[in-house]
């Protein structure tokens, strides 16, 4: 692991870049378009007008029959269809995929700082207005939300894991370097007691959610991703100290018995779940657990993963639970196991969150459930029902337009004309 840097790398350093003017207090926002994508339901309403005061929704009409209210910002439409700002359950905004093996040994440890900085633009700018970002090197997520929150930068709405951690030697700890470099994560728990104790640490720092690696990875070295890394007990220590705190878990599990501990242990969301089985989709439908199933990055890491650094090994298992991936997806969709929308993206570029919304619709999933995935259900998972995910007062007012239908057509999502934060204008239409 790189040692700690503090906050002030990230806000000094960074404090000249460009950023869309946030909106002003006490402004109002009346933003009116072709249509509005109810996404509980479906359905279409023509010519909404939405009222913004604040950076939160006050109102949702009818632009026929109403009229702006006095003073505010219009902001007319015309041919767009709206629906609420889209939610990336699993990123990793301190990680470029262009730095493949041990490439990344030749920056700096404040390097990974800086490169958040565009990826979390780049994110917003795509139309994701909220991210949950599972996992990051020396607090970077941490001190990017704050530089967010303060102004000084662009980017979505951040719920920060910090440091992720699990088992020494596993798929969290740092396992690629030899012992001289006695390279560990901090946050190593080889125990229920030592579990308890990192959930404290890591939150203690900043963390408003809590990521294990209950299993092996794909991109970690000495680990198979099917490998269970985490004890039943250890996961349910984690779980019942982050409930004590207030905390939801996600835990990484790509293999079956990790993926059926986890959630029997009751984490909130199970990431990757490569390899589940029966029995794990049983589970996860018995407990509520959601699913963040990064089902389209492999199209990336297999066509440039060579040319990025990627080692062999890391490409091999890659292949190996690709389509296993997918059809577990499938599986577990049909069996009616709740899906939430996770990318993993800094394995591949920054802003392209929205490809794996095809790949969710040809892997059995309506463009409806997709969305769904990627607002309603995203929202539940964090806690944030009623904030974020939705377009309805006292949400906040967080929109993405697109030229069309995306319930016929998924793939507009990549393309959005319009964003919008908390009422501040991050695209607009040419």
């Amino acid at each position: 692991m790189r040692t700690p840097v503090r906050t002030a790398v990230l806000s000094c350093g960074l404090a000249g870049l460009m950023m869309a003017a946030p909106a002003a207090l006490g402004e109002t926002v009346y933003v009116t378009a072709e249509r509005l994508l109810d996404v509980a339901t479906g359905r279409m309403i023509p010519s909404p007008a939405i009222t913004i005061e604040d950076g939160v929704i006050t109102a949702v009409a009818s632009a026929v029959s109403g009229q702006p209210p006095a003073g505010a910002r219009v902001m007319a439409l015309p041919g767009v269809t709206l629906l609420p700002g889209l939610i990336d359950m699993h990123t990793h905004l301190d990680s470029d995929p262009t730095f493949g093996g041990f490439s990344d040994l030749k920056m700096t440890d404040a390097f990974w700082s800086i490169i958040a900085v565009p990826a979390a633009r780049t994110t917003l700018e795509a139309g994701f207005t909220t991210v949950r970002n599972v996992g990051s090197r020396d607090w970077n997520d941490v001190a990017l939300k704050q530089a967010i929150e303060a102004g000084k930068i662009s980017g979505p709405r951040i719920i920060p894991a910090a440091y992720s951690f699990g088992a020494t030697g596993g798929h969290c700890d740092s396992t690629g370097l030899p012992p001289s470099y006695n390279a560990h994560n901090p946050l190593n728990a080889d125990s229920p007691d030592e579990a308890r104790k990192s959930v404290r640490e890591v939150r203690k720092y900043g963390a408003e959610v809590i990521k294990i690696c209950a299993t092996g990875g794909v991109f970690s070295h000495n680990t198979e991703p099917g490998q269970q890394q985490m004890t039943f007990a250890e996961i349910k220590a984690v779980v019942e100290e982050a409930r004590m705190w207030g905390l939801r878990v996600a835990a990484h599990a790509h293999g079956a018995s990790g993926i059926r501990d986890a959630a029997l242990a009751g984490v909130t969301t199970i990431e990757h779940a490569s390899l589940i089985d029966e029995a794990g989709i049983a589970a996860a439908r018995t407990m509520g657990t959601f699913l963040s199933m990064d089902i389209y990055n492999t199209d990336y890491t297999q066509a440039e993963g060579v040319r990025n650094g990627v080692m062999e090994d890391n490409l091999r298992k890659d292949r190996e639970i690709a389509e296993v991936q997918r059809q577990g997806f499938r599986r577990a969709l049909a069996a009616g196991v709740r899906m939430v929308y996770g990318t993993d993206s800094g394995v591949y570029p920054h802003g392209d969150n929205a490809r794996q919304f095809a790949v969710m619709v040809r892997y059995g999933a309506t463009p409806l459930q997709a969305i769904q995935a990627a607002t309603l259900n995203a929202a539940e998972a964090l806690g944030w029902t009623g904030k974020v995910g939705v377009v309805e007062p006292k949400a906040f007012g967080d929109l993405v337009g697109v030229r069309g239908d995306p319930t016929r057509d998924v793939t507009l999502l990549e393309r959005p004309v319009f964003v919008m934060k908390g009422g501040t204008t991050i695209r607009a239409p040419d």
